[in-house]
């Protein structure tokens, strides 16, 4: 199967040839069709395995053939960082269609929060929220969730370890009774199913090897002390097998004292 079997607009697979996606993975193929029949859904699937296209594809797709004059669809996600980089991929999706998406989440300064309330107010076609802000942004009043037509819950399992479960619900209060909810996530918790049973409507399941981590990716296990951490990590990117590196940490302040660290290294 390729990208073209899905029936996009051209607008949208000449986006989509011009990222060099040819080929769905597995959680695109599965996904796309059933949400492109309106159900609602629920995904499992490890982390690195394409959910974000299956979701944002079927999504932008259908924003395209619409007079979208309006807030369509939100995506919760629970951190800043995740919100940015969906919109990342939405921006590089739609680079040909008239779609318009923004993320909104804590921090900045009165410039970024006046934006992010008149992208609710004025109906960019896509929102990507944190849960907190968002629920913020509603205190204010300033937020018309009449014409949404999508909500998906990215990495829905993280939020509700984060303790999102209450906000989510007093958020999902707000919505029109007829909207499409997708729910994906990298594993099937017993409260991910409780709050699928209040929120979803007879939706479809799909998981896929959620056990397994993602095809081709290989991973390794390092049980290190605070002070082993450093030498660790530089002995790890000394391997000239890395051509790129990407590092995760748990903080901006993390992220930021282990860059002056490695720098010292150079």
């Amino acid at each position: 199967m390729n990208f073209t079997d899905f029936g996009f607009t051209s607008e949208l697979q000449n986006g989509l040839d011009a990222m060099g996606f040819n080929k769905p993975t597995p959680i695109q193929e599965m996904a796309i069709p059933i949400i492109q029949d309106g159900h609602d859904l629920i995904a499992c699937a490890q982390t690195g395995t394409g959910k974000t296209a299956a979701y944002v594809l079927p999504i932008l797709d259908r924003i395209a053939r619409s007079d979208h004059s309006h807030l369509n669809t939100l995506i919760i996600a629970p951190t800043r960082e995740l919100a940015q980089q969906i919109d990342q991929q939405i921006e590089g999706f739609s680079y040909f269609l008239q779609v318009s998406s923004i993320p909104i989440y804590g921090g900045g300064d009165g410039m970024i929060w006046e934006q992010q309330k008149r992208a609710l107010r004025e109906g960019a076609d896509i929102i990507i929220a944190t849960p907190g802000r968002l629920l913020s942004m509603m205190a204010s009043d300033d937020v018309n969730f009449g014409y949404l037509q999508h909500l998906i819950l990215d990495e829905a399992d993280r939020m509700l370890d984060m303790g999102f479960y209450d906000d989510i619900l007093r958020i999902i209060k707000m919505f029109p009774a007829k909207h499409q909810t997708l729910l994906f996530s990298a594993t099937m918790p017993q409260k991910i199913q409780t709050i699928a049973s209040k929120i979803l409507k007879h939706p479809k399941q799909i998981s896929l090897a959620t056990s397994q981590p993602a095809e081709k990716i290989h991973q390794e296990f390092y049980f290190v002390n605070m002070d082993q951490k450093l030498p660790m990590t530089i002995d790890i990117l000394k391997n000239p097998a890395y051509e790129s590196i990407i590092i995760f940490s748990s903080s901006k302040e993390n992220t930021k004292k282990l860059n002056t660290d490695l720098k010292k290294q150079v």
